[in-house]
């Protein structure tokens, strides 16, 4: 008989500890991402510190002014400008939610429905940044200048009697009423809508919809379940990149709106190159920037997308 002898265990390898070799350039990222940051340094952090220490002065134009913590300054610019606080807040939010509306639809075609054509409506679309922001409000006043055809066919639609009840118009007149206003901060911000929608549709397979018709879903079914969902990120950044620029715009209210249209933006703008009264100005500017910053985070949260286009 012959016996099974067990192999010796191999002689275990100690094993080398070797350190990986230093990679070269690893401050590469950092010298590159330096212009940014000196960008942002100099042109953002530096004049919000000079307006936070300008917002807690006190004095005069001619005086001076001098640091003494006056946050009163906070209280009683509130206290006396809310009702520009409230009506920029509403303007924007009424030209977000058109821009919603008119820019989904367009955004769809363009992604899904436009093939050969779209290019062609992609530059429409970024047609009116070739312009100046200026010139495309103040043509505005002459497409809603009294007795012209738009006035004209929504008084043949008894279009005015709804919107004058309603507050929005004053009789015949569209001009210098807030839906003149709101129709200029729709038109200049509409592009920002459209673009992220469309991206965002884009991204979506189009395998999707095939599967949902696949499953007997009617096309409303197939949108409500699969693709606004799927294109939420494009609807969060659409709504912020239109409501946060609309809310501090000054230009439209002061070329197609009035004294009683005026917005938050008209009032900081006024307070810094007419009246000279920097501290108010100051603190008023912190507080819409408080206020945009506090309802941008509920949104984003209420929202619950964070997959920002």
């Amino acid at each position: 008989m012959s016996t099974l002898t067990e192999a010796p265990p191999p002689l275990a390898v100690e094993a080398t500890v070797t350190k990986p070799p230093r990679r070269r350039g690893r401050w590469t990222p950092y010298w590159l991402l330096l212009p940014g940051i000196l960008w942002l340094v100099v042109f953002f952090a530096l004049p919000m510190i000079y307006q936070a220490s300008t917002s807690v002065q006190t004095g005069s134009l001619e005086e001076g002014y001098k640091v003494t913590w006056h946050f009163a300054t906070y209280w009683d610019a509130l206290s006396e400008y809310w009702p520009q606080f409230l009506r920029s807040v509403l303007y924007a939010g009424a030209a977000t939610v058109l821009c919603l509306v008119l820019g989904y639809p367009l955004a769809y075609l363009i992604a899904f429905r436009a093939g050969r054509w779209r290019n062609l409506i992609m530059i429409l679309v970024i047609a009116p940044f070739f312009t100046s922001f200026l010139i495309r409000t103040l043509a505005w006043k002459t497409i809603l200048a009294d007795g012209g055809p738009v006035v004209g066919a929504l008084n043949t639609l008894h279009v005015l009697d709804v919107t004058s009840w309603l507050g929005w118009t004053s009789g015949d007149r569209v001009l210098a009423t807030p839906l003149a206003v709101v129709c200029g901060l729709t038109y200049n911000f509409l592009p920002f809508m459209i673009l992220p929608l469309y991206t965002s549709l884009e991204r979506i397979d189009g395998r999707l919809h095939e599967a949902a018709g696949d499953l007997y879903a009617k096309p409303f079914t197939t949108f409500r379940k699969v693709t606004f969902p799927l294109s939420m990120p494009g609807v969060v950044s659409g709504t912020l990149l239109t409501f946060i620029p609309a809310a501090g715009d000054y230009v439209n209210a002061e070329l197609l709106g009035s004294t009683d249209t005026r917005m938050i933006g008209n009032v900081i703008q006024t307070q810094f190159l007419r009246i000279l009264d920097y501290p108010t100005a100051a603190a008023l500017s912190f507080i819409l920037m408080a206020a945009i910053l506090l309802m941008v985070t509920l949104y984003i949260r209420r929202s619950g997308t964070e997959d920002l286009v």
